[in-house]
């Protein structure tokens, strides 16, 4: 089954393969990974043959070697960039230095290009901020995404683990000054876990804002 993106024209599989399991190298996520190139390639096959268009997976997961076996699994089944959606996001560390993580222009300028690189593809279809920043103002990370977007660096662009005032409050600067809106929230959402529907959920709806679920068995 295919539905689109929030208010975007994007469609998308109601299945989204995550890739968080994907890579060896250890981490702060590395206790959940382990799968070598292999296993990620033989995920994908059968996600694709069961119709599923759509991948997700983010630069610090496995240090970035999720991507890599995202981009390497593509290429050993040859599947076209134009037949699937990848996401990916940016903001956790991926250094020691003191601009290796966060949400400002300089690290998201730099996250953008290495993603890319390690995908091994020209652009990403929806590129996602992966968690609150206190220290960037946001209309300076808004800026960024937008300008990543008119490069053609990114189709769409996205957030993760907002609440629900900071959602709202980014469409504004967006709509304000003309910037490209979020058109999903990635987000926690289970049988165990429901306090999404109290506030984040109508504001979703209301807006016409997508969600992805992340750890929707609660594992």
């Amino acid at each position: 089954r295919y539905n689109r993106l929030g208010s975007t024209g994007l469609a998308v599989s109601e299945l989204c393969l995550g890739a968080m399991t994907f890579g060896t190298n250890p981490g702060r996520l590395g206790a959940v990974a382990g799968l070598d190139q292999a296993a990620p390639t033989a995920l994908v096959r059968q996600a694709f043959d069961a119709g599923i268009n759509f991948i997700d997976t983010a630069n610090v997961y496995t240090l970035g070697q999720s991507e890599e076996f995202v981009g390497g699994a593509l290429r050993d089944l040859g599947i076209a960039p134009d037949n699937v959606v990848i996401a990916s996001k940016a903001m956790g560390a991926m250094g020691e230095g003191a601009n290796d993580a966060g949400v400002s222009r300089y690290h998201l300028m730099h996250q953008i290009d290495a993603s890319l690189k390690r995908l091994g593809t020209d652009h990403v279809d929806l590129y996602q901020i992966h968690g609150w920043d206190p220290t960037t103002p946001m209309e300076e990370a808004l800026r960024a995404l937008d300008d990543i977007v008119r490069s053609g660096r990114a189709r769409y662009v996205g957030v993760s683990n907002w609440a629900a005032w900071q959602i709202m409050k980014a469409l504004g600067i967006s709509e304000r000054l003309g910037l490209a809106r979020f058109a999903s929230l990635q987000a926690y959402y289970t049988v165990a876990g429901r306090e999404l529907e109290r506030e984040i959920v109508p504001m979703l709806l209301s807006e016409g804002v997508g969600l992805m679920v992340w750890s929707p068995l609660a594992g």
